[in-house]
């Protein structure tokens, strides 16, 4: 089997390579077909593993030794487990839908390019190399088993995403967001480079196992970061980590590069948003259960900030026109919820909800692009509506992914949702009932704005212009066939709940506290599926959804005057929405402000004064002083010359007579 592991993240690196080097030799076809073939028998073998895995069969060991320092290996190693396997046929299975839709939707590429610009040749193909080795990326990550690999893919995930943000170059906006994001997850990079650094100095191992064995042993130890205050060691590493998982998977302050990444094209505003990158951090943590099980601050402070990502991100989702930018406002709010899932301690739930996420939401992204596609690439669903008879196959997907997102009962945010609200619910952590309300209030907000989408969209009176309506059809096979792929698993993969959470799928894998007994109450309570949904359908999270579908359709659909009369009574929050809490306007301030305003004192104190004005300047001016004094030294007279001879003749002669005379 090991071969089959290093074949999984090598198939997808040969196809980027591959049509990445000799894309202009190979052309589109030859391009689409390499990474697709890689990716797919990635995904192939990914099933097998997944199987194997269900049959018993784990792997835990290093392949490859990359550098020995000291008494630490590091190498390139596997982990296989149930986790692993899971995350390998997650992110191998989107990425299959993805490339096969790009085929579709990058067709026509050329026109985003201008004709003065090179950077449109052979950019289908470098766009296929890019998403490839996104995949490679993330295979190695989530299959790593020590921190290096991780760390590893952790960073290749950003700079490939850099790369796709900012894959349409010619434009501002996508350089200023790939920049955006690059910079935001350094931060994150900053505290989780920070957080292994404890690790390796503490434990004086990167390898999982030996790390995990050696916790006890550094349980009680404190450092000191403030004078006067002790920390708990396994604290100030968990929250580092933490911060590394917040820069990744965008949770508050931190979430800012994420709606911005819509600048890249819709196939991978899918895969970031759905199987790749955002979902790194969330694995992480899950990974790290046993470091996280150790600090009840760490878990306090990861509940309280997923609990503010999933409502307070949701409420700008409301206001938003762009259809990309609503779907990615969904994913910020989805993170959270993931991440308060983490700060209960029930792990299981979090990458259970990871799961039936990643599917729905690269649907309701690949979606959005087939209605971007059908509307001449139009982004605005004010400029959309009635588009039902025009686009049936992406009408019906992006119902289910609709309802899946909501929560609707029998659909697989259903099951996943409702146990985290669950298991919030049932946690005793400090932080645990603000949480528990933000994500109950985040339903109803969920609800709302998907549904707001989703009826400007699809119903009402047409608002697209005579020439869009004219040429409006439902884009080919090669784009709706995926919708229709991922449709499937966005109903079904929430009837995994058991093994997956009440089961014991993760036994061994996910480990959690005797205290924080979230996921054991609800194990215990669950008495099958029909007994969880119709306890579903009598809790307040089923009429919240039920709730925010109502309410859209009777602001949008029955009384339009109702949104307009909303908009101006309640000016100061849709502008504070709007500007998205005027987070990127503090951040420009303060950050990028302060970061000028220092360069510029640095430059007028170390440049200009210590530099140009006392080295350089200063040096010249004291070198002009003392050339003034001695040049009244070469007045041109001979006799003076002579005269200065002869003092220096008497001089040698009296220094040879009286002091060698003396020695």
């Amino acid at each position: 089997m090991q071969t089959i592991y290093l074949l999984i993240p090598l198939s997808a690196l040969f196809g980027s390579i591959i049509a990445g080097l000799f894309g202009a030799k190979i052309g589109r076809k030859g391009a689409h077909s390499i990474t697709i073939a890689g990716v797919g028998i990635a995904c192939i073998l990914s099933f097998i593993v997944l199987f194997d895995v269900l049959a018993g069969n784990t792997f835990y060991g290093d392949l490859y030794t990359w550098a020995q320092i000291g008494n630490t290996t590091i190498a390139v190693g596997f982990k296989i487990d149930q986790l692993t396997a899971m995350m390998m046929v997650v992110v191998t299975f989107v990425s299959l839908m993805v490339h096969f839709y790009t085929i579709g939707y990058m067709e026509d590429d050329k026109h985003n390019w201008p004709k003065d610009s090179r950077g449109g040749d052979n950019s289908y193909q470098r766009f296929f190399a890019y998403i490839s080795l996104f995949t490679f990326s993330m295979l190695m990550l989530v299959m790593s088993n020590n921190f290096m690999q991780l760390f590893f893919g952790w960073e290749a995930v950003g700079l490939v995403s850099y790369l796709l943000i900012g894959f349409w170059s010619t434009r501002d906006t996508a350089i200023f967001a790939n920049m955006k994001a690059f910079l935001v997850n350094r931060v994150g990079d900053f505290g989780f480079l920070l957080g292994i650094a404890a690790i390796w100095t503490y434990t004086g191992s990167l390898d999982y196992h030996e790390v995990f064995a050696r916790l006890p042993a550094i349980e009680h130890t404190t450092v000191t970061l403030i004078p006067g205050q002790e920390w708990l060691l396994v604290s100030v590493i968990a929250i580092s980590l933490f911060i590394g998982a917040m820069g990744k998977s965008a949770q508050v302050p931190l979430h800012v590069w994420l709606p911005d990444s819509m600048e890249g094209p819709t196939p991978i505003s899918a895969l970031i948003h759905a199987a790749t990158m955002v979902t790194a951090g969330i694995f992480m943590v899950s990974r790290m259960s046993p470091i996280f099980e150790m600090s009840d601050t760490a878990l306090s402070l990861i509940l309280i900030i997923g609990a503010t990502t999933a409502f307070f991100m949701g409420l700008i989702g409301v206001v938003q026109n762009d259809i990309k930018k609503v779907v990615a406002y969904s994913t910020l709010s989805q993170l959270g919820y993931m991440t308060v899932a983490l700060g209960a301690s029930a792990y299981s739930a979090a990458v259970f909800h990871l799961m039936t996420h990643a599917f729905f939401k690269a649907l309701l992204f690949l979606a959005a692009g087939s209605v971007i596609i059908a509307m001449h690439h139009e982004q605005d669903i004010r400029k959309m509506g009635g588009l039902k008879k025009y686009l049936p196959i992406t009408y019906w997907t992006s119902l289910i992914g609709s309802l899946a997102l909501i929560g609707f009962p029998f659909f697989s945010g259903f099951f996943s949702k409702d146990l985290i609200i669950e298991s919030v619910h049932e946690s005793e952590l400090f932080g645990a009932h603000y949480a528990y309300w933000m994500v109950l209030l985040g339903v109803f907000v969920t609800a709302f704005y998907s549904f707001r989408m989703f009826f400007l969209v699809f119903h009402g009176e047409e608002r697209m212009d005579k020439h869009t309506k004219e040429e409006l059809f439902e884009p080919g096979k090669v784009v709706t066939w995926p919708l229709i792929a991922l449709a499937i698993p966005a109903v079904l993969s929430g009837y995994l709940i058991d093994p997956m959470v009440v089961g014991d799928f993760f036994k061994g894998v996910l480990h959690f506290d005797e205290s924080h007994k979230a996921i054991e109450i609800i194990k215990e309570e669950y008495q099958g599926i029909f007994s969880f949904v119709g306890h579903g359908l009598m809790a307040p999270p089923f009429w919240l959804a039920m709730g925010g579908v109502a309410s859209a359709w009777f602001i949008y659909m029955k009384n339009p005057a109702i949104a307009q009369w909303g908009y101006d009574k309640l000016r100061p929050i849709h502008t504070l929405l709007d500007k998205k809490y005027f987070a990127d306007e503090f951040n420009m301030a303060v950050f990028a402000g302060g970061a000028l305003a220092l360069g510029k004192g640095l430059w007028a104190v170390g440049d200009r004064f210590l530099i140009d004005g006392l080295m350089v300047n200063g040096s010249a001016k004291i070198t002009g002083w003392f050339s003034s004094i001695f040049r009244h030294v070469q007045t041109g007279y001979l006799y003076h010359y002579a005269f200065s001879i002869i003092v220096g003749v008497l001089a040698i002669m009296s220094w040879l007579v009286f002091g060698m005379g003396r020695i």
